[in-house]
């Protein structure tokens, strides 16, 4: 018979210690903790700062009953959603709710569809390529300032090249600016020429993170070029696409910049938005409704918030 010699188990006395280095070496030293402290404490610093407290003084502007004095002196009364109500029934509310949504889903669609049209056509990768793709930046590069003095430029009834050149095909000049009817749509194709390179670059990126080989795949099954496009790109290049849209649409829904240089949110509150009439209440007048403005903005905030919670559930969606 074959005897088989087992080694004596070691005392429990010996084993504890061997535990118990065990346990020390897996735990961090004192000195890296207080380092990732160190590492994490400005950008903690700079979200409180810059974020957190702004908010919050926001909040406080939208439920108090803020005059010039009692800003100054901080004793302004507490006033509950009596601002928002005052919002709500004013009667630039309604219009200048239709002109935000009307801005933003217009300039996401034309800001992305021609985004992508552009990012499919640099995917060749022909000989000029990189070139124009910088050239295609220089909106993107441009203080949004001069890009919005530009276009004020351009679409002038009396000397704007636009209307120069449609007086040379016999057309009767546009009032861009000063027209009711033109005023928004003036606004809105200025920031769709902005917005247009941020598309271009980050579903510029997604394409050239799909995999070759898969068109290769599809084209010898047989899929012509609409196919390739519509099964293979487009759901592979949706993560990207859905990212690019929450980002230009949080970001279209503050724009101020643009309209208060072209249009100052006229003629007769044309092309007002939440964003231009936020910044009419609390800093456009001889007399600021500090109260009613931060409520604006609040509503702004929350409407962006509301898209971002919508994107995270369908992200999650798919996940699963």
């Amino acid at each position: 018979m074959n005897h088989v010699t087992q080694a004596p188990a070691p005392p429990a006395a010996a084993r504890a210690p061997a535990a118990g280095r065990g346990r020390r070496a897996m735990a961090r030293p004192p000195s890296r903790q207080w380092a990732a402290w160190a590492f994490l404490a400005p950008v903690v610093v700079y979200l409180a700062v810059f974020y957190a407290y702004p908010l919050y003084r926001n909040l406080d502007l939208s439920l108090r009953d803020y005059t010039v004095r009692s800003f100054v002196r901080g004793d302004a009364p507490f006033t509950g959603t009596a601002n928002y109500a005052k919002v709500v029934a004013d009667p630039t509310f309604g219009p200048a709710l239709w002109h935000t949504v009307v801005f933003t889903v217009v300039s996401l669609a034309f800001q992305f569809t021609i985004g992508l049209a552009l990012a499919m056509f640099f995917h060749r990768n022909f000989r000029l390529s990189a070139t124009l793709r910088a050239l295609f930046l220089v909106p993107w590069l441009l203080p949004l300032i001069v890009s919005s003095s530009t276009w004020s430029w351009m679409l002038n009834s009396d000397s704007g090249v636009v209307n120069a050149v449609l007086g040379a095909f016999g057309a009767a000049p546009v009032h861009w600016l000063t027209s009711p009817d033109w005023s928004l749509w003036s606004v809105v194709i200025a920031n769709i020429w902005i917005g247009i390179p941020f598309n271009l670059v980050v579903l510029y990126s997604g394409l050239q993170a799909i995999d070759p080989v898969i068109y290769e795949a599809a084209e010898l099954d047989g899929a012509n070029g609409s196919q390739r496009f519509w099964r293979v790109t487009f759901p592979l290049l949706r993560p990207v696409s859905a990212i690019t849209l929450l980002l230009g649409l949080v970001y279209t829904l503050k724009v101020f910049d643009i309209i208060w240089i072209m249009t100052r949110g006229g003629p007769s509150g044309s092309s007002t938005t939440f964003a231009t009439w936020s910044y009419r209440l609390g800093f456009g007048n001889l007399l600021p409704a500090f109260g009613p403005g931060a409520a604006v903005g609040n509503l702004l905030i929350v409407m962006a918030l509301v898209f971002g919670l919508v994107y995270i559930r369908l992200q999650r969606r798919q996940a699963f």
